[in-house]
């Protein structure tokens, strides 16, 4: 048993990328960007998303061990004693980060990221993984809650502004993880979970995917349409949208494991690409 095993139950990475969704969500509607308001709001997304993250290695650690990609996960391997633990850190961390948002900010940050860690350690992990290809649609609602938490910062998480970036999270979601199913769709159903790709085959599941990200990109051109953003973020978005359009076409037509991993990966370039467009675009 180390120190980074459990730092590992944490997922830093999510917890990272959940952190700067919310931060650009801040930065798009705050009148003034502050440090002294960013610092304590990456640091609450981060205890929100542990908390959520710790959850699913232990709800998950039976099928984790069966999974090429997880089994070396701390609780698949037995390295951190009794597994129920973890729940109790689980619990202290969201505890923490919804004590921290109320005190540092207000009652709409700390409720956001609540829901957040709430939709994808239950309604996700618990709920519907394991019982419906719908899983991750839902579930990714916790990226949703990302944004409106850092709006919340600001004041402004009620206006078409976050919202429209809600929006364009939730439909972000399930072209990222049914392309990592599609690379992994083996994996899945050896372990049982009817992920979309297990579900309907690769074939079906690209085309899915295309679909769903025609309404990403749809959804990511809003804030220009309503008057939100101005032209740099339209030119981030036309040119994100393309390459991750043309990405998922190049799917359709090849819908194989690794066409499924690129689109995963090219899924986390189109987020970078709108996320600098947006911060740009406000600050230009």
């Amino acid at each position: 048993m180390t120190f980074a095993n459990w730092v590992e139950l944490a997922k830093l990475r999510i917890g990272v990328m959940i952190a700067l969704t919310a931060v650009v969500a801040y930065v798009a509607v705050a009148e003034t960007v502050r440090l002294d308001e960013i610092i304590p709001l990456v640091v609450v997304m981060l205890l929100g998303s542990a908390s959520s993250a710790v959850f699913n290695h232990y709800h998950d650690r039976d099928i984790d061990r069966r999974m090429a990609r997880t089994s070396g996960r701390p609780l698949a391997r037995d390295l951190l004693g009794s597994p129920g633990k973890v729940l109790w850190l689980a619990a202290l961390l969201l505890a923490i980060g919804v004590g921290l948002s109320l005190w540092l900010f207000n009652g709409a940050v700390a409720l956001h990221l609540f829901l957040g860690a709430f939709f994808y350690g239950v309604v996700y992990t618990v709920w519907l993984k394991r019982r419906t290809w719908l899983n991750i649609v839902l579930g990714g609602l916790a990226g949703s809650f990302a944004v409106l938490a850092g709006a919340a910062v600001a004041g402004e998480w009620q206006g078409t502004l976050p919202l429209m970036l809600a929006l364009v999270l939730f439909f972000w979601t399930p072209s990222h993880f049914w392309s990592l199913a599609i690379h992994l769709k083996e994996e899945y159903g050896r372990v049982g979970v009817p992920m979309l790709p297990v579900v309907v085959g690769r074939a079906r599941a690209a085309k899915f995917v295309l679909l769903n990200s025609v309404l990403l990109v749809v959804a990511s051109l809003m804030p220009w349409v309503l008057g939100d953003l101005g032209g740099i973020y339209l030119g981030g978005a036309i040119l994100s949208g393309s390459l991750i359009l043309l990405g998922n076409w190049r799917m359709v037509r090849l819908p194989t494991p690794e066409m499924g991993w690129a689109n995963f990966m090219g899924s986390m370039r189109y987020l970078g690409m709108l996320f600098l467009a947006i911060c740009l675009d406000v600050s230009l």
